[in-house]
């Protein structure tokens, strides 16, 4: 018979099971006692392409829609400037003659236009005919199963909603439910910020509408749509309510639910975009019936089915990799004072590892669908005209965006992006040859969208060149195509789709580059991104030649498509011309205050703690930079980031953690992964002593500030990297493990060769790696000043003991 303190611990232990509160403090579970009044306090769900931003309020409860596939705009014109070329002999004289103000003033007339937006699809709000005093108020999103719930209790009846968007059954499912029954009552209205209309038949809501044609100029003057067959991408929302007991009845644009005591919302949505060369309204998909079909399947079956097929497929790719950074003391908090807490100093290794893993879920929920990559917010974005368009920003943003796709074990979901290059290479032979007069090979700038744009922006010379004038970002695009060869040994895709784009990158910067004085190649002209130099004459300026961050990233680009060209057997006399080309290249240079020159000449910046590290691109996330190889390059680095310090943005944080790892600095990089958790109130939010700046919002958004996901991804993808680094040969175990983190283990972690890795480690010693290889081959695995080489079949798994 049990005692009574054994009845209290089983009433203990199945009240947390139920309420999903960890008595430990979880590094799973969002939780918080109270619904979010802001965006960056709400809990975020997607299947990669739907996405859903949940509030979670109890009388009424607001839902942001998302549609990955819904711009602004139609297939880019990438001739829109055919003659912009013929300004380069005068940019390129200008520089020659140390006239760089000049130059600044003609680099304007290699710009474009703008990129389009992502456009916000709508909102849908759940109002509650019970009213009264919420008490007991839980919210929490489960990111081991992509599952959301809310639960709180109202006039004695408790109240409970769950949330999941699936990708295999491509709908959204709102389980309600009352403790009494009769209880729910509730109606469901939506909403767009675009030109829409909503209609009730057949108890559906349908909500249709379309995306402007231009990033919102004029857009807000007509509220209601009206179909336009020639412009635009169309959308349709369908919510439909499946009930247990109770009635349904519909007004013109209310759909209800009276004296029900457990129902089920599903949410369909569609858009007509077919692809980035397909215009949406003429060419586009039948949205309509498509979101039709998806509403009726997933209707037809139970809700135990469609929940069990979403967490399935979900956990195929999240439960690859596990993480346990050792023994946590922190108690059981919800998730905002838990950074708050957290903030102050105080240890939280489940935190750590939550934030890891929300990496991971963010990637997965937003990054499933081929062509359109997660962009500057994921697929999450409730604002007609979002920060920065909410665009792809290819000067950084979007790259980071997928750090820790390979590594962490998600190289499906780095599959948008590298299919968006491909887009890319056909949009910007266009580019090369128009707005840089070289006919071999593609071009990409700054900016991007949907449609694959890749000239240079800036409003057609309105904007600084500092920003708008950057034609790299196809070198650094094209080594994505490498890091996924790499890590998967995908011979056939290489051969087949990531060769060829690897290459065109490279012709075009064959093409690009000009000699020097000295017989040195350079680029001319060239900008590090969003950066400015002082030049002697006191000059602030953008435009220069030969600057590092190009180098670097041109360097990076020829050195990966001669190494794929060799596993190809391919292209002997093109991968000669890129050996003479890097043999050629201008060197990098220390600066006389011994740090790595962003310019082509020793000169200061504008801002010595600017927020771009450009031009350490060779250390992370290129690899010609390395302690070992390179060490007065890799020092002269470490110099350049002890200049600009570590207060920065969040992306810009995410970047430098991994900047340090690579320079085998586990404290310092540890050191600035504790201030990416900072604490940051949420925009709007008014207060007596505001938290503002790079670090986290409450719900672990990454604030830049305002919201943008890349830091997520870059913080994710650096402690991955604090605890393994690879190359094509050689594994490094633990190369910047943190005093913090002395005792561990990790699971699944990946490494280039087509290796999985398990490691376990205690006061900071290695006591057991496993190494798994995917496809068979080769590799040395290294820890500390200790080598031992492997050679595995495929599928097959070894123990390596040093």
């Amino acid at each position: 018979m049990q005692s009574n303190f054994q009845t209290k611990l089983l009433v203990i232990f199945i009240f947390t099971l139920f309420c999903g509160k960890a008595t430990a403090q979880s590094n799973h579970v969002l939780w918080y006692n109270q619904p979010a009044e802001f965006f960056e306090e709400s809990l975020v769900l997607g299947n990669g392409r739907i996405g859903a931003t949940v509030f979670g309020g109890a009388n009424a409860d607001k839902i942001y829609l998302n549609d990955a596939t819904l711009w602004s705009g139609e297939p880019v014109n990438a001739n829109m400037n055919p003659e912009a070329y013929k300004n380069l002999p005068a940019i390129r004289e200008a520089l020659k003659n140390e006239n760089y103000k000049l130059a600044d003033e003609l680099n304007k007339k290699l710009q474009g236009k703008n990129s389009e937006s992502y456009a916000p699809l709508g909102t849908l709000e759940i109002n509650n005919s019970e009213k009264g005093k919420a008490v007991n108020y839980y919210r929490e999103l489960d990111i081991s199963n992509a599952v959301s719930k809310v639960s709180y209790e109202m006039n004695g009846i408790k109240f409970t909603r769950e949330y999941f968007v699936s990708a295999p059954d491509h709908i959204m499912i709102i389980k309600l439910t009352s403790s009494e029954k009769g209880a729910l009552n509730f109606d469901i209205n939506t909403r767009s910020l675009l030109k829409s209309n909503v209609e009730i038949r057949n108890n559906i809501i349908k909500m249709s509408g379309v995306a402007p044609i231009h990033e919102n100029a004029g857009y807000t003057d007509l509220p209601k749509y009206k179909e336009v067959k020639e412009r635009g991408t169309r959308f349709t929302t369908l919510v439909q309510i499946k009930k247990t007991d109770g009635i349904i009845t519909s007004s013109r644009e209310t759909l209800s639910l009276r004296e029900g005591t457990e129902a089920v919302i599903f949410v369909s949505i569609a858009t007509s975009f077919n692809g980035f060369d397909m215009n949406p309204a003429s060419e586009g998909l039948d949205d309509v019936t498509i979101a039709l079909e998806r509403l009726n399947n997933a209707y037809a079956k139970p809700f135990a089915e469609l929940k069990e097929n979403h967490i399935a497929d979900y956990q195929k790719f999240y439960n690859r990799v596990s993480l346990d950074l050792g023994k946590t003391t922190a108690p059981n908090l919800p998730t905002d004072e838990r950074l708050l807490r957290y903030a102050d100093g105080k240890e939280d290794k489940n935190l750590e590892v939550l934030y890891f893993q929300y990496g991971r879920y963010l990637l997965i929920s937003s990054s499933r669908t081929m062509g359109v990559p997660a962009n500057l917010q994921g697929i999450w974005n409730p604002y007609l005209n979002p920060p920065w368009s909410s665009n792809y920003t290819m000067n950084i943003n979007l790259e980071e965006n997928y750090w820790l796709a390979e590594n962490t074990n998600l190289s499906e979901m780095h599959l948008p992006l590298l299919s968006f290059i491909k887009n890319l290479s056909v949009t910007g032979k266009v580019t090369a040859k128009t707005f840089y007069g070289v006919e071999k090979g593609w071009a990409s700038a700054h900016n991007s969208d949907i449609w694959a744009m890749t000239n240079p922006v800036g409003q057609f010379g309105k904007e600084d060149p500092s920003w708008a004038c950057w034609p790299l970002s196809g070198a650094w695009l094209s080594t994505h195509i490498w890091e996924h060869y790499i890590f998967t040994q995908d011979k056939d895709y290489l051969k087949k789709e990531g060769y060829p784009i690897m290459k065109g990158a490279a012709e075009f910067f064959l093409g690009w580059m000009i000699t020097d004085k000295n017989g040195n190649l350079i680029t001319s002209p060239s900008t590090s991104p969003e950066n400015k130099y002082i030049a002697p004459d006191g000059f602030i300026g953008a435009t220069m030649y030969g600057g590092t961050a190009d180098l670097a990233m041109i360097r990076e680009c020829f050195d990966k498509t001669i190494k794929a060209s060799k596993v190809l057997n391919t292209d002997s006399d093109f991968r000669a011309k890129l050996e003479a080309a890097i043999s050629k290249m201008y060197p990098y240079q220390i600066g006389k205050k011994g740090n790595l020159q962003e310019w082509y000449f020793d000169w200061n910046d504008e801002d010595p703690k600017h927020r771009h590290q450009s031009h350490l691109f060779g250390l992370f996330p290129g690899d010609n930079i390395t302690p070992l190889k390179t060490p007065d390059l890799a020092n002269a680095a470490r110099k350049t980031l002890e200049i600009k310090g570590d207060e920065t943005t969040g992306w810009s944080k995410g970047w430098r953690i991994n900047l340090w790892a690579r320079l085998w600095d586990g404290n310092h990089a540890y050191k600035m992964y504790r201030e990416l958790l900072r604490y940051v109130d949420p925009d709007g939010k008014k207060t007596d002593k505001p938290r503002r700046g790079g670090g986290t919002y409450p719900n672990l958004f990454d604030a830049h500030p305002p919201f943008q996901i890349d830091g997520n991804f870059g913080g994710a993808a650096a402690v991955a990297e604090m605890l393994l680094q690879s190359n094509e040969n050689e594994i490094r175990l633990l190369p910047a493990l943190p005093d913090a983190w002395e005792s561990g283990s990790v699971n699944g972690i990946c490494a280039r060769g087509g290796f999985e890795i398990a490691m376990e480690w205690s006061n900071k010693t290695l006591n057991k790696v496993t190494v798994f290889s995917k496809k068979g081959g080769k590799t040395v695995v290294i820890y500390g000043d200790k080598k031992q080489e492997i050679n595995l079949k495929k599928g097959e798994k070894t123990e390596v003991k040093f």
